[in-house]
């Protein structure tokens, strides 16, 4: 038993170790959003080994090393709990089954079994402390609680409180390895000895109390939904929000500007049509560029109202057999520039299959990727095509 208690406790600062150089990996960490009552349950299997305090070896001066043969005893632990945040949780812990009445040398006289029953509070200050991270693997978590023991060997019951420390490291989404250590403190009536504590200044000394120690070393299971939901991104989705309200400003202002712009062209082509018959030279139609307007990362039209002022572009150049320019834009504020323009190209080549379906004639087409640009602002007005006469 001596030699098991030793393997226990260097096997958990190796392991804490390694955790911690783990732990300087950079982890995602985040808010998250409270889960459904049936979500973050979790089951735990545990050896214990524990050691033993009566009050009836007060004045014996007998060795207090838990290691001692007549002091510990093994046998073991199973919990069910549950984590209503990151970083709160309880706990329903059964312990046992063969321990000690310390009431001298022999382990053989000491020899008894008992249980205790305990519910226990979780606190997980490696996520209240650093943040929750669902790839995190060694979380620290101190507990308290309190509940009830029975001696089973002298049917006897007693009330107590514990307080302790369980490190989890983790293997899986669903599995984790345990190392815990705790303490409990009972009524007198813990030892099964019926005397015990009532001579020597009252119970309520903690000299007069049962005391155990334990070391337990399991595993830990997660049933069903084992990590937390982010909670939505409120900035991120206002951001987006305007963003969107501002590219349909940018539209509306942009149609009313050219709407203008494509009537004097508009104009001016009749004018030349007329100048034609009559032999007279007629001056070259120069159009402002009419915009297409796409959402961020993406080459698939925003809106398809926006190819209703391109139809008008596209009559003024059949009516002169004139070729057309579209030049693709991306927003260099995002995305690096090789990604800028390769999407720049898929822009201007979605609005000129667009030219083709209106019947203009794919040789007459010129395109070109401009990349990202930062000329307009807001930056989303940045996300779009341009036609132009040439």
């Amino acid at each position: 038993m001596k030699k098991l208690l030793i393997a226990l406790a260097f096997a958990g600062i190796s392991t804490a170790s390694m955790a911690q150089e783990n732990e300087t990996v950079p982890t995602e960490k985040y808010s998250v959003a409270t889960n459904s009552f049936w979500s973050n349950w979790f089951v735990q299997a545990n050896v214990a080994g524990s050691a033993f305090y009566c009050n009836e070896e007060v004045g014996l001066n007998l060795s207090k090393s838990p290691f001692k043969g007549f002091r510990n005893n093994l046998g073991f632990s199973v919990a069910v709990g549950k984590w209503f945040t990151p970083g709160l949780g309880l706990r329903t812990k059964f312990n046992g089954v063969w321990g000690r009445t310390v009431v001298g040398e022999d382990k053989k006289e000491n020899a008894n079994k008992y249980w205790t029953l305990n519910e226990q509070v979780l606190f997980n200050l490696s996520n209240m402390l650093c943040g929750y991270s669902e790839t995190r693997v060694w979380n620290f978590i101190p507990y308290i609680g309190g509940g009830v023991a029975r001696n089973m060997s002298a049917d006897t019951y007693a009330m107590g409180l514990g307080a302790g420390i369980l490190n989890t490291f983790r293997l899986t989404d669903k599995l984790a390895a345990n190392l815990e250590v705790g303490y409990g403190i009972y009524e007198p009536d813990f030892s099964g000895i019926a005397e015990g504590g009532s001579t020597r200044g009252g119970i309520n000394k903690l000299k007069n109390k049962d005391h155990q120690f334990t070391v337990e070393v399991g595993l830990t299971y997660n049933l069903g939904k084992a990590k937390w939901n982010k909670t939505p991104d409120v900035d991120a989705i206002h951001a987006l929000s305007q963003g969107q309200i501002d590219a349909l400003n940018a539209q509306l202002a942009d149609s009313q500007d050219e709407n203008a712009k494509l009537k004097n062209m508009l104009n001016e082509a009749n004018k030349k049509a007329a100048a034609t018959q009559q032999g007279q030279t007629v001056k070259e139609v120069v159009a402002a560029p009419v915009s297409v307007f796409f959402n961020i990362g993406k080459s698939n039209i925003a809106s398809r109202k926006d190819l209703q002022n391109v139809k008008a572009l596209v009559e003024v150049a059949k009516a002169n057999n004139s070729k057309l320019v579209v030049t693709g834009y991306a927003d260099s504020k995002t995305g690096s520039a090789a990604f800028n323009q390769k999407l720049s190209e898929k822009r201007a080549n979605t609005v000129a299959n667009e030219l083709v379906k209106m019947g203009v004639n794919r040789d007459n087409i010129e395109v070109v990727g401009a990349g990202g640009v930062n000329v307009l602002s807001p930056v989303s007005y940045n996300r779009r095509a341009t036609v132009t006469l040439k």
